[in-house]
């Protein structure tokens, strides 16, 4: 083991030479760009034995990769933000295939208005595409996620491609010490990839391809891929015990942390649960049973872990860095839908939405969640949508309207 201090890009990048990935189709953005940098300089210097092409756009990076995995190699590749929704036609088109290779994501929130900092919009418009999800809060975990993600994704069970995403700019561009597995360790753990029926030989060559399909054969194919995604399931909890037992770092589905006796909860992923941990922390010290559950495994999603870890707590806090337009949080509406009609289920399961664009979320915001739901819970009540928002950042968009006004008026009688 090699303790080295790397970005969450770099994590990413030593995940995949780690995972020994034959082939990296790849285009450039913010802020995912340093994840390719990193591989094509090794690549160049012969410090990784694999063969990396850019293509002239995520639409082409994707189909080249889902065309790579289909022929029996090791694929990795990665985008963020925009990028992602120019690829997702093919994001539906490569899980259709049945094909396992490993996208990473860097978050970044979405146009329009434009910002380069973080949210999760990008990666829950992918979240019914059939990709499995693995979110990482840590740029360890970035780097472990990658190899798991490898085996989950080739597991005969599932065969279906796999997203690791980690949060833009907090994550992909802060240093953290990460111990790199041993490279004989981390290729018996991945194994080699057995393509089985998924490959293309010029001298035997086989159609893979499929003719339109009707209602009845669509909804069969279609189905059967649901099911092979709920079989990564049982197939995570085996592949985390051995990582465990091999590395000695166990990554549950959900990442639970002071939740033996916690009333209170927060639920929540990305970087910003370490945010939350701190907070827990110091509720706990005041006198407060809070717990923070993490969701790491979002597609399939754990809903039985889910009801084990919520059911009997007072009340719980869903915090969305994303917002479904018309609807809400994303995440907190499985979770609702997760616990609707269960026996015992929390009373109380506040939406918040907050990060967006990358604005923080003080610590404070998150005494003040726990004060609210705690409130409601005391009193039998519900609580609408809220949107993390302080009453200076108010003020101040008030001015900047105010100026805009301005601006329009003079604008108009001239």
């Amino acid at each position: 083991m090699t303790r080295k201090l790397l970005t969450g890009n770099g994590a990413a990048a030593w995940g995949a030479r780690l995972a020994r990935a034959d082939y990296i189709p790849a285009f450039p953005i913010t802020p995912q760009t340093e994840i390719i940098e990193a591989l094509s300089l090794w690549v160049d210097n012969n410090e990784m034995d694999a063969r990396m092409v850019t293509l002239e756009s995520e639409h082409s990076m994707i189909t080249a990769a889902g065309s790579a995995a289909s022929s029996g190699v090791r694929v990795f590749t990665a985008t963020s933000s925009q990028g992602l929704l120019y690829a997702m036609e093919m994001l539906y088109t490569v899980a259709g295939w049945r094909v396992p290779f490993v996208l990473v994501n860097v978050s970044r929130g979405l146009a329009a208005p434009i910002t380069l900092e973080s949210d999760h919009n990008d990666i829950m418009a992918a979240r019914d595409s059939g990709f499995l999800q693995i979110h990482s809060a840590t740029c360890q975990e970035v780097c472990d996620s990658i190899l798991m993600a490898y085996r989950l994704a080739e597991h005969q069970h599932v065969r279906m491609p796999a997203i690791v995403n980690l949060d833009g700019f907090y994550l992909s561009f802060t240093r953290e010490p990460v111990a790199l597995p041993d490279p004989e360790q981390a290729a018996k753990f991945v194994g080699e990839y057995d393509p089985e029926n998924l490959q293309f030989r010029g001298k035997a060559p086989l159609s893979q391809a499929m003719a339109v399909l009707g209602g009845g054969p669509y909804s069969y194919f279609r189905y059967e891929a649901h099911l092979a995604v709920q079989q990564a399931l049982e197939v995570y909890e085996q592949i985390a015990s051995e990582f465990n037992e091999i590395f000695g770092r166990r990554y549950d589905m959900i990442d639970s942390y002071q939740m033996e006796d916690a009333e209170y909860v927060i639920v929540m992923f990305g970087s910003f649960a370490t945010k939350a941990r701190d907070a827990v922390d110091s509720l706990r010290a005041a006198g407060w049973k809070v717990g923070l559950a993490r969701i790491r495994l979002f597609r399939p999603l754990p809903a039985e872990q889910i009801r084990a870890l919520l059911t009997g707590r007072r009340a719980v806090a869903v915090i969305d860095q994303n917002i479904s337009m018309g609807m809400g949080g994303v995440l907190h509406s499985e979770i609702t839908s997760t616990l609707y009609g269960v026996k015992n289920a929390p009373p109380v399961v506040a939406s918040y939405i907050g990060g967006l664009g990358g604005r923080d979320i003080s610590q404070q915001e998150f005494f003040q969640m726990i004060e609210e739901i705690k409130t409601a819970s005391d009193k039998g009540t519900s609580l609408p949508t809220r949107l993390l928002y302080t009453q200076n950042e108010m003020t101040e968009m008030r001015k900047l309207q105010a100026i805009a006004h301005v601006e329009h008026e003079e604008i108009n009688q001239k």
